[in-house]
């Protein structure tokens, strides 16, 4: 069967080095005139990376981006299962910043844009905590965290001891808590709700959402402002309440028509007509300040010479190429982040037609005999999708590859590493299961196994300072700039928007 493994690709054999370093060559032929201003290297062409240069080159700046692997887009991207094309990775986009609709617009995409199916997901926890082990998930609340603890849905999730305990939030003192230089997200779940909202709701969507456990993560990483506003408001409750009451009107997140992986493209094409210069199966090995810029020494054997050089890698290897400069920054190089394969199924199986897990299952770590930490009924969550394939057709996508607990935050390898047909099995074992519908292989016309390793940064405790400290050593060299994930946050929203802020004071430099 297909099989696409998306890991960092093998490093190209050296070349001669070359003599002196070499001008990055704009595009020529029938591609409009490039920008004769100041010039930039971009080091990594996923989706911060061509955002990067898209802001750049648009500025006036001549640009060129070096991406190590085969392709662009990074964790954006499509992939043909059973002749359909869908997303390979990230599928959707955050909507309470305006951050991405105004980039899609941008690339003539808004009308692509479509909100998915409000039936919402559910949750399945282990055969104790609820006596059907499934749930629709709540839909009020922060990651889990719920806005009303009282609220009959919240209620079932927690029991009746765990509801009770999370309604002590109400009257418990804030005291100095917040004023701690950090804190996990599960210490502060834990310390305000209980045992019960960490474990059942908050973990869940936690694993789901960053493949990490809450007690590693960073909350002011992960939930910028939360708990400032637990101090504001009195409790944990209400600054979620609240922080979702500020927030637009509408559903959480959206996607494109086609899938994200039209933005990616989009991006690539823009680039292209610009003139830009977009090179892959080259790595950046090392920077060097001169005094009329900066030298990128590359895998190839060549050196590359621009005014400005933006680091837009994923953040083990940002570190390391940032720290050949600057080797302060050799100290705060984060940890790689979980690996994750998501396995896409395709099957023939009207049943699915009434969606009996609504547009997916967030899976509790405790339950037994499932694998996988959530499944995606893809053509039940967008309308686009079902449309093009039909009734009794369906899109299924399970992931793999939880972070272990606080004292062992690294990923699983049992599940990454697995033999792609042993994950098929288990990922149609799984989704039987979390379907309560019997799927068979032969029910089966198409699948796809990607892997996604270190996708997703690692906001352990202690990530805010460590980002500030790189931005920190970053601002003193001119001409510097380093964007991402690692550094921005989790999710297409958050890497757009600081990524084009960063832009817009680069470009105000260069000319």
């Amino acid at each position: 069967m297909p099989n696409r493994f998306l890991a960092k690709p093998e490093k190209p054999a050296k070349a001669e080095k070359s003599a002196k370093p070499e001008k990055p060559a704009a595009k020529t032929g029938t591609q409009p005139e490039t920008p004769t201003g100041p010039s930039a290297i971009v080091v990594g062409g996923g989706i911060s990376g061509l955002i990067a240069a898209r802001d750049l080159q648009r500025a006036g700046v001549r640009v060129t981006v070096l991406e190590a692997s085969d392709r662009f887009g990074g964790c954006v991207g499509r992939h043909s299962v059973a002749g359909i094309e869908l997303d390979s990775g990230a599928e959707s986009f955050a909507t309470r910043s305006p951050a991405v609709p105004e980039l899609v617009g941008e690339l003539g995409l808004a009308d692509a844009v479509t909100a998915p199916n409000p039936a919402g997901s559910w949750l399945q926890l282990a055969a104790d905590d609820l006596p059907s082990g499934a749930q629709r998930m709540p839909a009020s609340g922060l990651l889990g965290i719920p806005a009303d603890p009282r609220h009959p849905d919240i209620a079932r999730a927690l029991g009746r001891a765990g509801a009770a305990r999370a309604a002590m939030d109400k009257v418990l003192p804030v005291g100095n808590l917040f004023r701690r230089g950090s804190m996990s997200l599960g210490e502060l779940v834990r310390t305000r709700m209980g045992e019960a909202v960490l474990r059942r709701l908050v973990t869940p969507v936690v694993g789901g959402v960053y493949s990490a456990d809450p007690d590693v993560l960073d909350v002011d990483s992960v939930a910028p402002g939360l708990r400032a506003a637990v101090s504001r408001h009195g409790s944990l409750a209400a600054a979620v309440g609240a922080m979702r009451a500020a927030a637009p009107a509408g559903s959480a997140v959206a996607g494109l028509e086609g899938g994200m992986g039209r933005l990616a493209e989009a991006l690539v094409s823009d680039l292209e007509t610009a003139g830009a210069g977009l090179r892959t199966g080259i790595r950046a090995e090392s920077l060097a300040r001169e005094a009329e810029g900066w030298r990128v020494r590359c895998s190839n054997g060549r050196e590359l010479a621009a005014d400005a050089v933006v680091v837009a890698a994923e953040g083990p290897a940002a570190a390391d190429l940032i720290a050949t400069a600057l080797p302060e920054v050799s100290a705060y190089r984060p940890q790689p982040g979980p690996g994750v394969a998501l396995v896409t199924l395709v099957v023939d199986l009207p049943e699915l037609d009434a969606m009996p897990r609504g547009t997916g299952v967030l899976v509790a770590r405790e339950v037994e005999g499932v694998d996988a930490k959530a499944m995606t009924h893809a053509t039940a969550k967008w309308q686009w999708l079902a449309d093009s394939t039909g009734p009794g057709t369906h899109v299924l996508r399970l992931s793999y590859g939880r972070a272990l607990s606080a004292e062992d935050s690294a990923a699983e390898p049992s599940h990454v590493d697995r033999a792609d047909d042993d994950l098929f099995r288990q990922a149609v074992a799984d989704a039987s299961g979390l379907l309560q519908v019997g799927i068979r292989a032969d029910d089966v016309v198409g699948w796809d196994v990607v892997r996604w390793v270190g996708a997703l940064p690692s906001a352990a405790v202690g990530h805010k300072d460590r980002v500030g400290a790189v931005r920190a050593a970053v601002a003193e060299a001119p001409g510097l700039e380093a964007v991402g994930a690692w550094l921005a946050g989790t999710g297409l929203a958050a890497v757009t928007a600081d990524t084009r802020t960063r832009m817009a004071a680069l470009s105000n430099t260069l000319l």
